[in-house]
Order: C-alpha cells, then sequence, then structure tokens
C-alpha cells in the first residue's frame, strides 16, 4: 500500500544528506569533545563548526548558541533560568499568549507558585495577537515576552521585528520559540530584537534529541544543567557530536527554493481542500502562514474518525499537535481563534515537506473527498 506521510509539522524524514554527514561520527570520529587528545579535538572542532553554522542562519555570533536537546529543552531553559536568576530584581511578570506550545504554558504555570505571575495575550481569529494589547500588558515588574514564532497547529507567523521593537522600547526581554518556522521564513535576532530564541533539529529534515538556544550576549540567565562545565559552563553534558553535526547540515542545505515550492504545494492544498463543501480554513494565508502548514476544518465529521481512514489508505495527518495528542484534550489553540467546540473536533492538520509531490496531494485529495462523503452520511449532525 501506497504511504504518504503528511504529519511534518511532529517531524520530518532526515535528509539522505543529513544521514551522511553524521555517519562518521558514529564510528572513526567518535571521540569525546570534550577530550584534550587529537580524537577529541575532531569532535570539538565538527561542534564548533556547527556552531558557527547555525548563528550564520540568524545572525548571531557562534558563543551564542548553546546546543540542547531540542525544542521542549530550550523553551525551558529561556522561561526558567531567566526567572530564577532575576527574582531578587522583582521582575517577575511573563508576558505571552494562549496559542503557546505546551513547553511554554506549562512552566509559567509552574512558575505562578514561585511568585510569577503571567499575562495571556488574546489572538484574532486567525491568531495573529494585538500588538496594542501587548505594549499594554507591559508593567514595571515585566521580566520577559514570549512568543511562538510560526505556530505548530495553525501556521500563524507573528511579526516579530514589530514586537521585537516593542520590548527593546520597554527594556524587556523577548523570546521567541521558532521551532516551527526556523528555516522555513526569515529570522534575524539583530533585526528583531531577539533576545533568547528555540531551534530544533528534527522539524528541518535533522535528526531528534538536538536543538538549540541562542542567548544574546549580556542576558542575564542561568545554567540549565550543572555539572562538567559543557557548553561553557550553561549546559552540561557530553555534547551529541553526531546530532549537533546533522542538525548543522540540516540547516546548511535549506534554501529559498524548496520553501517556495512547498509554499506553493501548500496553496494548492487548500484551494482543493476548499472545494469541498463546508470546509474551512484555520489560521492565516499567504506569507503570513508557514509554508507547511494546512489546518481545516470538516463541518459534521469527526477528525480523529477522519484521521483513523485516512490512516487506513496509508496516509498520514494530524488531528492536533503531536505533543499534546496523548492527552486528549481540546487544542487551546484553535479554542483560541473562536473555533467551537464541533469544529475543533472536525480539525485536521496537513503539513507538507519538500519530499511531499503534487501526486501525493492529489491522491490525498481524492481519499479525503470520498471519506468525508461517508461520515457526514453516517453523522448525526448532517
Amino acid at each position: 500500500m501506497k504511504e504518504i506521510y503528511l504529519d511534518n509539522a511532529a517531524t520530518t524524514k532526515v535528509d539522505e544528506k543529513v544521514v551522511k554527514a553524521m555517519l562518521s561520527y558514529f564510528g572513526e570520529k567518535y571521540g569525546n569533545a570534550s577530550s584534550s587528545h587529537g580524537v577529541g579535538k575532531i569532535a570539538r572542532d565538527a561542534i564548533e563548526k556547527a556552531r558557527a553554522e547555525i548563528a550564520k542562519s540568524i545572525n548571531a555570533k557562534p558563543e551564542e548558541i548553546f546546543f540542547t536537546s531540542g525544542g521542549t529543552e530550550s523553551n525551558n531553559w529561556a522561561i526558567k533560568e531567566l526567572f530564577f536568576v532575576n527574582m531578587n530584581s522583582g521582575k517577575k511578570h511573563i508576558i505571552t499568549t494562549k496559542i503557546e506550545h505546551p513547553s511554554i504554558t506549562e512552566v509559567c504555570e509552574m512558575l505562578k507558585h514561585l511568585g510569577a505571575k503571567t499575562t495571556y495575550l488574546y489572538v484574532d481569529k486567525e491568531g495573529f495577537i494585538d500588538l496594542k494589547q501587548l505594549e499594554k500588558s507591559i508593567e514595571k515588574d515585566t521580566l520577559l515576552v514570549s512568543i511562538i514564532h510560526g505556530n505548530n497547529e495553525i501556521g500563524t507567523i507573528q511579526n516579530l521585528e514589530e514586537i521585537g521593537k516593542i520590548t527593546r522600547k520597554h527594556g524587556i526581554y523577548l523570546h521567541a520559540d521558532a521551532c516551527q518556522s526556523y528555516c522555513k521564513t526569515k529570522i534575524d535576532v539583530e533585526k528583531q530584537n531577539i533576545d533568547l530564541l528555540t531551534l530544533n533539529s528534527h522539524k528541518i529534515h535533522g535528526p531528534k534529541g538536538v536543538g538549540a538556544l541562542f542567548i544574546r550576549k549580556g542576558v542575564k540567565i542561568a545554567p540549565f544543567i550543572n555539572g562538567g562545565g559543557h557548553e561553557r559552563g550553561m549546559r552540561s553534558g557530553t555534547e551529541n557530536v553526531a546530532g549537533i553535526v546533522g542538525f548543522a547540515e540540516a540547516v546548511k542545505i535549506s534554501n529559498e527554493k524548496d520553501v517556495k515550492k512547498i509554499a506553493e504545494l501548500r496553496d494548492y492544498t487548500i484551494k482543493k481542500l476548499l472545494e469541498i463543501p463546508r470546509t474551512r480554513l484555520n489560521g492565516s494565508i499567504g506569507n503570513k502562514r508557514l509554508c507547511n502548514n494546512v489546518n481545516v476544518s470538516f463541518r459534521d465529521v469527526e477528525g480523529e474518525a477522519l484521521g483513523q481512514h485516512l490512516e487506513g489508505y496509508g496516509i498520514y495527518v494530524s488531528t492536533g499537535s503531536a505533543c499534546a495528542s496523548h492527552t486528549l484534550k481540546k487544542s487551546h489553540v484553535l479554542k483560541a481563534i473562536s473555533l467551537n467546540d464541533l469544529e475543533i473536533n472536525s480539525s485536521i492538520r496537513v503539513s507538507i515537506s519538500k519530499f511531499t509531490t503534487k501526486t501525493d496531494i492529489d491522491y490525498f485529495i481524492d481519499v479525503l473527498k470520498k471519506i468525508v462523503e461517508k461520515l457526514r452520511k453516517m453523522s448525526p449532525f448532517s
């Protein structure tokens, strides 16, 4: 049976070029990067080369890039350790949004027990924050604004440049979760006044288990893991050399040509989906939406049932964020953009990659139309 993977916002296939770049670091170049001998130096040099590649991609300095195990760790580090080290300054207010990843919202809720207070910005029906509300929410004790750059469920891309102007004017730190947007849209930490930036590898055809946190020089933040002094004393633990090399290779081979191709296929997918009666698009359109993201609701169709039927045909989509699918909770993101419970339950996320073809999409649409028609005939709401 033909298999079509359309859940690339959850994870992506590792590019063969990335696998090739990693292989020697499992074998002949297996040294510990902290060892002082020649074998260790080979590993250290590979890490520093990777650090420079990733720094260049966001207009940062290599010494501002710290490798982590992925986006969730980087988000935890950015919020927790910034808060902990600034507790005695009286700055205990965090501003974020109602559509953040759980690795932001759950940390903010946890910090409430330590005296933090959090303001959750509302979003409009396309998922954008109101810049006026952001500025009005800033108080004397505001420490940080944390914003998801490209939303993992609905693809909405926030205007970091305008947000950065506001935070810089008020002397507040800006953190952005760019796990979904990295290498899909332009990020410039200088132009956008970003102080902390979360990145990861497995959303861009790199390996799982590796990510990075950009920490602007001068930001007052504590180490995340104490121990042997790795990552300049900020994140101890033997480095994942092969993973870091693969991460940098994935960044190196990403390009605007692929992004353009993916965006064109996204728009084609949206056009075909909206030809199905009683279907709505969730999120923004055009260049204000992640190039690979499509989220739609089908009236009188249960999303989970739709996903299961599609899987029977070898087609894999998501009915929510992969990081939260096991909780069985309704999507807080779709709720924030004013969808009702029936609309939320009838939603699926289709996310494509550079390996997705128009033939794949045509097959998916053809199968989907038949399943939607079948499920609507069975629905008590039809």
